[in-house]
């Protein structure tokens, strides 16, 4: 059964972090890392990227588009400064990671950020194209969608993901243009097994920061989806650690 994903807010302290989800999925894939972060006291927000996580991939393709995408994450910057927050991180998994970096180039006010197994520095985005049918069939099978339809919709997809996925490529390469600029910390993760992006990406991004404190993280034996797989539990360590040597005292 499928069940549509939502962003979520769980409030606590003034200390508030947005977590941003990977290409093809939803806010669930922050929800460990969002619960070990609150319970530090660390309110935090998932929002979801337009088109993701309707029960229809298409939406993506259709409703979706890397500009769209880049708005979406200056709504949730904004609506936490509405909300009251005045000290805000940004940290994303894959092509949520990417959006996080970005949104440091372009918004200095935030305290710091970072990304996990971010496709920022990889040769192309067009790799995750395997990945984006997997996760169609998964959502397709979930609903009990015959193969016959299912067929069809993969024709659709086939038409319409190559071109997405060349302006994603060509959003990564404006984010390498402008890494100089950010001056805020950090936070870099990596896993050694990573399938989806080449495993040294993480470490050359960190290297193009030349203007930050960057803490770099490499899990050797982890593949690409750091929040869910089994480095978990050490990046909420990792970050946790990395929060609150940027954050203030106050709690």
């Amino acid at each position: 059964m499928f069940k549509a994903q939502t962003p979520f807010l769980f409030e606590h302290g003034p200390r508030a972090v947005i977590l941003l989800h990977a290409y093809a999925s939803g806010p669930n894939d922050v929800r460990m890392l969002a619960r070990a972060l609150e319970r530090e006291n660390f309110t935090v927000y998932a929002p979801k990227f337009t088109g993701h996580a309707t029960g229809e991939p298409l939406d993506i393709l259709r409703e979706g588009n890397p500009d769209r995408w880049r708005q979406d994450v200056r709504d949730a910057i904004a609506y936490m400064t509405e909300r009251g927050y005045r000290e805000l991180s940004i940290f994303g998994l894959s092509l949520g990671g990417a959006y996080a970096i970005k949104a440091l180039e372009e918004v200095p006010e935030l305290v710091g950020g970072g990304a996990f197994s971010s496709p920022v520095m990889a040769d192309s985005f067009v790799n995750i194209s395997a990945e984006f049918y997997r996760l169609a069939k998964m959502t397709y099978d979930a609903q009990a969608m015959s193969e016959a339809v299912q067929a069809e919709r993969r024709q659709l997809i086939q038409a319409e993901l190559p071109g997405q996925l060349a302006t994603i490529d060509a959003l990564m390469t404006k984010i390498t243009v402008d890494l100089s600029s950010i001056s805020q910390p950090t936070f870099i993760a990596q896993g050694g097994q990573d399938e989806l992006v080449a495993p040294d990406s993480g470490q050359k991004l960190a290297q193009h920061l030349v203007n930050s404190q960057v803490t770099y993280q490499y899990y050797e034996e982890a593949t690409h989806a750091l929040t869910v797989n089994s480095a978990h539990k050490q990046l909420e360590v990792d970050l946790i650690q990395f929060l609150k040597s940027i954050y203030s005292n106050e709690e």
